[in-house]
């Protein structure tokens, strides 16, 4: 198969990726999974779409995010979502940000552990299905992990 192109398929077949959001706890268990949206949705607003800052906020809880949801949580007094940053041509990160971005890897090395316990399912590979079929099966596979995650000590 060449590089850049669609594998072949029988006409009139539908070809339709799914994303989600997560929310692992410190160790990497999977604690929450958003309902299945089409790939072309963006992570920042599938997390406003699912209110994840409000639920974070009433819960007393907080989360560390990757940079590409920078600007899902203004509140800067009291943040529910802490993301890392990112320079621009006409902003360059001061060294604070560039000592606070390792710091906030390393932190979400853990919860990128936990996603990738979710995604060694083998059937989420080749999952190209309707979002409302692929959120049943990614709440049964959130199941699934935490129960494999729990009898694997």
């Amino acid at each position: 198969m060449r590089q850049g192109r669609l594998p072949r398929r029988r006409p009139g077949a539908l070809l339709i990726s799914s994303d989600c959001c997560r929310l692992t706890d410190e160790r990497g268990r999977m604690i929450w999974i958003s309902a299945a949206r089409p790939g072309r949705t963006h992570d920042i607003t599938a997390a406003r779409r699912d209110h994840v800052v409000a639920h974070l906020c009433a819960t007393g809880l907080g989360a560390l995010a990757d940079p590409g949801i920078i600007g899902l949580d203004d509140d800067a007094d009291a943040p529910g979502v802490i993301t890392g940053f990112k320079d621009t041509r006409a902003r360059k990160l001061t060294p604070a940000e560039k000592d606070a971005n390792p710091a906030l890897a390393a932190a979400r090395a853990s919860v990128e552990h936990g996603f990738t316990h979710l995604k060694n399912w083998r059937i989420l590979t080749k999952l190209r299905t309707d979002p409302a079929r692929a959120t049943h099966l990614l709440r049964v596979l959130l199941v699934l992990t935490n129960l494999d995650a729990t009898t694997a000590r």
